[in-house]
């Protein structure tokens, strides 16, 4: 079948709420080798002028991939998640992410481009606290193989 490119230009509704939990960012920055005290010591966080502990910048692909799975799952889309492979992520950060923060995330689908038999998907998470304020912005690239024809 191959990624459908009409839904180019589609956006999705906003996501459920996503609340940051503390342990979730010490979880995080464990597995990502985040090792700065203000991403796990509440106290650290705070005298660097955060509220609470602040997530690593990366974090934000953590609440971007929900949204994201809107669209990937979707059979009309053409995305056959076995064949992804993850070409490219953009973080552009409004504010830090911290802990306690009720995040929001609308999924906007950029582009679907054919290159080389890879069907190129860019799409755009606009993640917002639950008042509506910008937090980041994640724009990612998936390459998705096409099909293997049989001979």
């Amino acid at each position: 079948m191959g990624v459908d490119p009409s839904f180019v230009g589609r956006s999705y509704p906003p996501t459920p709420v996503y609340e940051v939990a503390r342990t979730t960012l010490a979880a995080f920055g464990e597995a990502t080798g985040a090792t700065h005290p203000a991403c796990t010591d509440t106290g650290a966080a705070q005298a660097l002028g955060y509220r609470d502990t602040v997530a690593p910048p990366t974090f934000a692909v953590v609440v971007a991939q929900a949204a994201e799975a809107q669209y990937v799952a979707d059979p009309a889309a053409g995305i056959d998640f076995s064949r992804v492979v993850h070409a490219d992520e953009r973080f552009t950060h409004h504010r830090p992410i911290c802990a306690g923060d009720r995040l929001v995330t609308v999924l906007h689908v950029e582009s679907v481009t054919q290159r080389a038999g890879l069907s190129l998907v860019t799409t755009r998470c606009e993640i917002a606290d639950d008042a509506g304020a910008p937090v980041a912005t994640v724009r990612s690239t998936l390459a998705v193989r096409p099909e293997e024809v049989a001979s």
